[in-house]
C-alpha cells in the first residue's frame, strides 16, 4: 500500500454513479491514470476493494483506518505554515474541540496558519477543494493520525457513521 491509496479509496466511495471510470478518478484526484490503476490493484490485493475494483470493502477499509493507519502512515505535525485546515481544524469540526493550534495541509493559497500535516499525496489539497465528502473524510482520518484520545474517538465514530450512510 502507498499513502495515495487511502485517498483513492475515499474518492471511489464518494462516487454516486457505480459506473465510474479510472480516467475520471484520475482527473478528479489530479493523479495519473496508471497510478490510480496500480492503486486499485494494490487495494484489491489487500482486500480493501472488490475483485472488480469497483466497490470499496467498507468494513475492511474502516477496520484498517481505525486500527492500522496511524501505525502505517504516522504523522507528526511540522512547522507553522499557511494552508488548508485539516483534522480538528476542519470548519465542520473545529467548534467541537478547544485547541490553540490549527493543523493545515500546505497550501500557498490557504487562508489559515497552523502546524503542517503532510497530505497522503502531492495534489490532495487541490482534490479536496472540489469535493466536500473527500475533504471531510480525509480530515477525520488525519484526526486519527494526529489527534488526542477524545479527537480520535470522535473521528472513529464519525467515520463509522459516514461509511454506513454510503
Amino acid at each position: 500500500m502507498r499513502p495515495q491509496d487511502i485517498a483513492i479509496l475515499i474518492k471511489v466511495m464518494s462516487k454516486k454513479d457505480p459506473n465510474w471510470f479510472i480516467k475520471d478518478l484520475a482527473h478528479e484526484l489530479f493523479i495519473s491514470q496508471s497510478e490510480v490503476s496500480e492503486s486499485l490493484h494494490r487495494s484489491m490485493y489487500a482486500g480493501l476493494i472488490d475483485g472488480n475494483k469497483e466497490k470499496v470493502q467498507k468494513q475492511n477499509f474502516l477496520e484498517f483506518i481505525m486500527h492500522g493507519l496511524r501505525f502505517v502512515y504516522p504523522q507528526q505535525p511540522g512547522t507553522i505554515i499557511r494552508g488548508m485546515p485539516t483534522a480538528h481544524s476542519h470548519p465542520r469540526i473545529q467548534n467541537k474541540f478547544i485547541s490553540e493550534m490549527k493543523f493545515v495541509w500546505p497550501d500557498p493559497e490557504g487562508n489559515d496558519m497552523g502546524l503542517s500535516i503532510e497530505p497522503f499525496y502531492a495534489k490532495q489539497v487541490d482534490a479536496a477543494k472540489t469535493d466536500e465528502f473527500f475533504y471531510y473524510t480525509l480530515c477525520l482520518i488525519d484526526m486519527i493520525r494526529v489527534g488526542k484520545q477524545r479527537e480520535v474517538s470522535f473521528a472513529k465514530e464519525e467515520l463509522a457513521n459516514t461509511f454506513n450512510e454510503i
